[in-house]
């Protein structure tokens, strides 16, 4: 008996005994706890999913938000106020939550600390969406990789190669490496040298020159070509040309008007020369002198 009288006046929740805790006033003080705690989370779910639908509208909305971004902002509001209700719930049941939330604190630097490099990622990825230096579909060059954006994340990119090969790159070097897009603008401006012969008619030339490119139905008159002598070279006069084009014809262009340009010259009789080397040697004064004998 004497036992069990110790037991029963032995605290254990809240400076309570057992024997305190069987009463009717306790029980049903516990039973509102629970309720209200029941009450606080299913507001907060509630609350968080809408929140979160809220934010993700915000993207479904306007075209020039991205999809992406706002779905991770959305899950981040969630969370937020998720945690939010739940130390509501503790502090209902009067667990201190001051020390909870340092210790969660503690715990959040040190895996930010764990995990810089993912996060570095994430956050760069994160820069990436919202200020939208390229977007799918774009070619880019980026970190010495070139190729068509097929997928933005939060922790990389995605592009396809010249060669079709799938490259990842963290978004990190993304963001810290010059970007070169070459689908922003609709038109490029190509450019060439051709060097024709120091004998060479340079009107004919440079005539020959205008008439094959922008007989090409790809060459663009406005902004208007620039040919003219730009360099006189060792053995050649170099043309500088400069020509506008539909940025999506720019490579296929470029390569196609070096050899019309070439034939048309060979065609016109204008010589374009190549570098000779004229090697001179010296008379051996040994074979002088057995030739004299």
């Amino acid at each position: 008996m004497e036992s069990l009288n110790t037991l029963m006046q032995t605290e254990i929740y809240d400076g309570k005994a057992l024997t305190d805790l069987v009463t009717l006033e306790f029980l049903a003080q516990l039973l509102g706890n629970v309720l209200a705690a029941a009450f606080i989370l299913i507001v907060g779910f509630i609350v968080a999913s809408w929140a979160k639908r809220r934010v993700v509208a915000l993207s479904d909305s306007h075209m020039r938000l991205d999809n992406t971004l706002f779905h991770f902002l959305g899950n981040v509001v969630r969370y937020i106020i998720l945690g939010f209700a739940l130390l509501f719930v503790l502090n209902t049941f009067g667990v201190q939550t001051t020390s909870i939330i340092a210790a969660i604190g503690a715990a959040g630097l040190a895996i930010g600390l764990a995990m810089q490099g993912a996060l570095s990622n994430v956050a760069a990825g994160v820069m990436i969406i919202l200020f939208r230096p390229f977007k799918l579909g774009d070619f880019i060059d980026v970190n010495g990789e070139m190729g068509t954006v097929k997928e933005i994340s939060l922790n990389n990119t995605v592009i396809a190669s010249l060669s079709n090969v799938k490259v990842i790159i963290p978004n990190a070097e993304v963001w810290g490496n010059t970007i070169s897009n070459y689908s922003v603008y609709d038109t490029r401006r190509a450019e060439w040298s051709f060097g024709v012969g120091y004998g060479a008619n340079l009107a004919l030339a440079e005539r020959t020159i205008r008439d094959t490119i922008m007989a090409d139905d790809r060459s663009l008159s406005d902004p208007e070509p620039f040919i003219q002598v730009n360099n006189l070279n060792d053995s050649s006069v170099d043309f500088l040309v400069r020509v506008w084009v539909n940025s999506a014809d720019y490579f296929q262009y470029q390569a196609d008007m070096k050899r019309k340009v070439k034939e048309a010259l060979d065609g016109a009789g204008v010589d374009i020369p190549f570098p000779t080397r004229t090697l001179v040697q010296p008379d051996n004064p040994q074979d002088e002198e057995r030739d004299a004998a």
